[in-house]
């Protein structure tokens, strides 16, 4: 009889795999209360790398990490009346606190653009203190009805930016840099997710902004999730909060806004863009733990030469762990790390060590062969290189067998059920978005016909990109 398969299979009900796959890797437990989620060491592991790396590009970006209350006064957010009405459904509202009922409820802060600019309206008053570069990461809370851990739950963890400028041309550069050249950059280069990058139309762009530019990155099962967004919030929240600063003589202005975040929805798409049959295939310049030494038994010179591997491996910048636990049948370790998709495991037993050589198995191509151990340290760098580039080009092929261009709103629904549809923007307009978002497909991006990002939502030539999504 065959053995039942460790995952459901993807092919066969692919939220059950996704399921099935953040409890087999460890990766998260929901949480007490309904929507939340407990993130397990290794999941986290997981989210403290794209941490770093989006840190180090956000601090390039000049800008500075700082921190604000998670409690806001709810009188800061009916200031900005757009803001309010769209994150109204979401608000967690606290009216007790101490034993007594409070004065002024505080909402749990859905996001932050209203208590920051409460600070910034204080701390800009003249063109000196222009640009103000802020970034925090912090958690949120917005109350989901329909919670998947990672890509929808009532907290999460993000990093939001929120910055100040003297003119709407600094803000609007500043947000089309944070969306290409620090999102897409880590995106593509480190999560090896082929995103395309569009501007969001105005039904589905952020309360409050006046524009809104977009990651989608197209999932396994072909359809889309929104990795991250970058607005332009124009003078909105600068006359609510009337944040302003003085030019040269005594005249005052208001400033030009961005905000942009990015989330622990990017576990989610990480998992479903590059997970398979056996569990995580995670990027080799992501992963915390890019190979993995295991000892096959528990001999003392198989024990000494694993744990001299790992230090080898170590010394040439390779992120690695020794498992040694021979006390737990090799099999088992094996298919535990190949469901959390480290990238490369090398397998040492008695035999191997008699020959001089390790088993090398690639978690990302799949496939193993024997390696001479002397040769590992000089080898395994440039095969995470290859194994990255892998990725991103399955994830580039993958959008693009499984995106067509339509003509009609039909076509477009029937491309939708298994992958993307391009439409002409002027062909559907936003009557035709309402009529597919009745059938449950989204306008997820207009880029221009180049595929870059259009200035605007009619530009002539604009291309809409629809399909259904998480």
């Amino acid at each position: 009889m065959a053995k039942a398969p460790v995952l459901t299979p993807q092919a066969e009900d692919f939220p059950r795999w996704y399921q099935d796959l953040i409890n087999k890797a460890e990766l998260a437990d929901n949480g007490p209360v309904r929507g939340t989620m407990v993130i397990r060491p290794y999941g986290y592991g997981l989210w403290e790398r794209m941490q770093q790396e989006m840190d180090a590009r956000i601090k390039k970006a000049g800008a500075q990490n700082a921190y604000f209350p998670m409690f806001i006064p709810q009188s800061y957010l009916t200031k900005e009346a757009e803001h309010v009405e769209g994150f109204a459904p979401e608000l967690a509202v606290v009216t007790h606190g101490g034993g007594k009922q409070l004065e002024e409820p505080v909402v749990v802060r859905p996001t932050s653009e209203t208590i920051i600019n409460e600070y910034f309206s204080k701390w800009v008053q003249s063109h000196r203190d222009l640009p103000l570069l802020i970034n925090q990461w912090a958690n949120v809370v917005r109350w989901e009805l329909r919670p998947r851990v990672f890509l929808r739950t009532t907290e999460f963890l993000w990093q939001e930016g929120h910055t100040a400028h003297a003119t709407y041309e600094d803000a609007r550069d500043y947000a089309a840099m944070i969306h290409t050249q620090v999102y897409g950059d880590f995106m593509t280069n480190v999560l090896g997710i082929d995103v395309v990058l569009g501007r969001k139309t105005a039904k589905e762009r952020f309360a409050g902004a006046i524009n809104t530019l977009t990651l989608e990155g197209m999932m396994g099962d072909g359809k889309a999730l929104q990795m991250g967004t970058s607005h332009e919030l124009g003078q909105n929240f600068a006359k609510a909060f009337n944040t302003t600063y003085q030019l040269q003589g005594a005249e005052r202005e208001h400033v030009w806004q961005t905000s942009w975040g990015v989330s622990t929805r990017m576990v989610g798409g990480l998992i479903m863009s590059h997970g398979d049959d056996n569990g995580l295939r995670v990027p080799p310049r992501l992963a915390a733990v890019q190979a993995v030494v295991l000892a096959i038994k528990g001999d003392d010179a198989v024990i000494a030469k694993v744990r001299e591997i790992g230090a080898r491996l170590e010394a040439v910048g390779i992120r690695v762990v020794v498992d040694d636990r021979t006390d737990t049948p090799f099999g088992r370790r094996a298919v535990d790390w190949e469901l959390k998709g480290v990238p490369l495991r090398i397998e040492v037993g008695p035999r191997d060590l008699e020959n001089g050589t390790a088993m090398l198995a690639r978690r990302i191509p799949g496939g193993k062969e024997p390696v001479s151990i002397d040769a590992l340290a000089d080898l395994l760098p440039g095969i995470l290189e290859e194994d990255q580039a892998l990725l991103l080009r399955q994830s580039r092929e993958r959008r693009e067998a499984r995106t067509v261009d339509v003509k009609t709103l039909d076509e477009a629904v029937e491309a939708a059920a298994t992958g993307w549809g391009r439409i002409a923007w002027a062909d559907l307009g936003p009557e035709g978005e309402a009529k597919l978002a009745e059938q449950g497909v989204t306008v997820r991006c207009i880029v221009a016909a180049d595929g870059s990002v259009p200035q605007a939502d009619d530009q002539e030539g604009n291309i809409a990109i629809v399909a259904r999504s998480y």
